[in-house]
């Protein structure tokens, strides 16, 4: 059985450097691709982190660079209200049992995430992604590098 390491304030856990290590399936062509990076959470203007991921994202033997950011602003109780970079909504997240799962809807896909909180220094989240466009499975670790 699997132990949750409990968060009690999200954002002060999350701040800092992240090693990222990601697999991602395609489960309807068995196609796996790999992501190696960083992630950095850094103070935001008025509360909250800015997530800046940046790293090479491999598919089918061919690296790229890939990059994302997100917002992560402060929710009730050391809750997280995590919104794309534009600002549009994107999932709530609770990491206070060290555990949560957050949906998302895009177009007719539905992204499922579980989060996961091993101990100060190790989190994971596993997306999966149903729908008409994509059949997905994402698997992402983060260690926090010191």
């Amino acid at each position: 059985m699997d132990e949750f390491w409990p968060v009690p304030h999200a954002l002060t856990y999350l701040g800092g450097r992240w090693r990222v290590t990601r697999t991602v399936r395609d489960l309807a062509s068995g196609h796996l691709g790999r992501f190696e990076g960083t992630t950095l959470f850094s103070p935001l203007e008025g509360g909250g982190l800015l997530h800046q991921e940046s790293g090479t994202f491999t598919w089918q033997g061919v690296p790229r660079p890939a990059e994302r950011t997100l917002r992560f602003l402060p929710g009730p109780d050391g809750t997280v209200d995590v919104r794309f970079a534009d600002g549009r909504p994107f999932h709530d997240l609770d990491l206070s049992t060290g555990r949560y799962v957050a949906e998302h809807p895009c177009a007719a896909d539905l992204y499922r995430g579980e989060f996961t909180v091993h101990d100060e220094d190790r989190w994971r989240t596993l997306w999966r992604v149903r729908g008409p466009a994509k059949d997905l499975e994402l698997d992402t670790g983060y260690i926090r590098a010191r």
